[in-house]
């Protein structure tokens, strides 16, 4: 166990510069005396990492120094190539480099391995986008994900809520989410979330920025999408929902079908639950709701009771 965490901790240290300790003890959840105790070893082994002190300080190896050891085991090569990225990095323009690095694995495999990881990849695909959709990737994704790459900063057209409205932008990162693209970036490395597919034009700049030392791309967007769904489900509802309308919650609606799984008391007619869900604003979510039809009702809050039969009346007037 130490062993393969001490060959990641220099693979980390390689890949990402100076982390400090405290970081290190996060990514493989062991303590920062463990953290402490794993360098000193990587240092008596003959690795030049050293301590940088200070606010900003950390681990770091000497410049130049690469190791050469993959460390890769059999089980992390069939993983790597189980990633399902080959979509993605087709959509990003780097198909070719995808398809030749995973050439490029296999061949530096032993030979029952590699033919075992080979088999891997041939049985289980990854497919992210949802059913009926025929997603087109944006095209300026590409030109992103080199900017994103190269650190250089863009200048973009970005059609909001409101207007179209023009950005100069330091891209951070971009991330795929259910089968869309989102552009992380900000000015001064101010993290925020643009949907790749609102940007009606990009520019490459001819300056570069620094990219902010301690960010972290799947930490920060499993963060801001926590605030997100918080944010968006702001409001409460009390409902009453029947065994086939909780089937149908949980593919319409995900978050209320959670809600009810965690905690329910049992309602009359039998198979009936009462439950407290969270939801959006009222209109939107007296749509949502309708989409079970009689599988459910709203007890609370009373403006909800409200939006959800002035849709109901809307509907039996459209169709009568």
């Amino acid at each position: 166990m130490r062993a393969s965490r001490l060959l990641s901790i220099l693979i980390m240290l390689q890949m990402r510069g100076r982390l400090s300790a405290e970081t290190l003890s996060q990514e493989f959840e062991v303590s920062v005396r463990t953290i402490y105790r794993d360098i000193e070893h990587l240092s008596a082994a003959g690795v030049p990492v050293y301590a940088e002190r200070g606010r900003d300080g950390g681990f770091e190896l000497h410049e130049g120094y690469r190791t050469k050891l993959t460390g890769l085991t059999r089980s992390e090569a069939e993983m790597l190539l189980l990633a399902g990225a080959g979509g993605a990095a087709s959509d990003l323009g780097m198909g070719a480099e995808a398809a030749a690095a995973q050439l490029k694995l296999l061949a530096s495999l032993p030979a029952d391995d590699g033919a075992s990881a080979q088999r891997i990849a041939s049985r289980f695909h990854l497919d992210p986008a949802p059913w009926y959709a025929r997603i087109e990737p944006p095209g300026v994704l590409p030109q992103l994900a080199s900017a994103v790459w190269n650190d250089r900063r863009i200048r973009i057209g970005y059609e909001s809520w409101k207007n179209t409205v023009t950005r100069e932008l330091d891209p951070l990162g971009v991330v795929l989410k259910a089968g869309v693209w989102y552009l992380i970036a900000g000015p001064g490395g101010e993290a925020r979330t643009y949907r790749v597919s609102n940007v009606t034009s990009l520019e490459l700049l001819d300056t570069t920025f620094k990219r902010p030392a301690r960010f972290d791309l799947s930490r920060h967007w499993a963060s801001s999408s926590r605030a997100f769904e918080a944010r968006l489900l702001s409001e409460r509802a009390t409902i009453r929902v029947s065994e086939e309308g909780r089937r149908l919650l949980r593919d319409t609606y995900p978050a209320a079908s959670q809600a009810v799984i965690a905690k329910s008391r049992k309602s009359r007619p039998a198979g009936w639950v009462t439950a407290e869900i969270p939801v959006e604003d009222f209109a939107r979510s007296a749509r949502q709701l309708l989409r079970l039809g009689a599988e459910i009702e709203i007890l609370a809050p009373p403006a909800l009771r409200k939006a959800v039969a002035d849709e109901a009346a809307r509907l039996v007037k459209l169709y009568s």
